[in-house]
């Protein structure tokens, strides 16, 4: 089981929109999701976002670069920024993805 949470506990329905970005050499990475009218935003949530915690049955990977999007005073998507140091770091994030991307029918391409 693969889940996203920005409250401890309550995990986040929406399923992002992930780019990913990694250095020639293989050493560092990044990961920037989207997510849109995530339910951590929805009007009846109450929940604080806490972080972005990225979880399943290794353990936990977390960021604190979250960042709300607003149109008009309402908030209209989260996005998240996970860094990747180490290519040890890479390979846990995408055993993470892999399981996260096989429970929700997601698949991985290239550009």
């Amino acid at each position: 089981m693969a889940s996203i949470q920005f409250s401890r506990g309550v995990d986040e329905e929406i399923i992002p929109d992930v780019r990913l970005t990694r250095s020639r050499d293989g050493s560092q990475g990044t990961a920037r999701f989207t997510f849109e009218n995530p339910k951590a935003l929805a009007d009846d949530a109450t929940e604080e976002i806490t972080g972005m915690y990225l979880i399943d049955e290794e353990g936990e990977l977390t960021t604190r670069e979250v960042k709300g999007k607003f149109i008009n005073g309402k908030p209209t998507a989260i996005e998240a920024v996970y860094l990747m140091r180490s290519p040890e770091e890479w390979e846990r994030f995408m055993r993470f993805m892999n399981r996260y991307a096989e429970q929700n029918g997601l698949e991985f391409s290239k550009s």
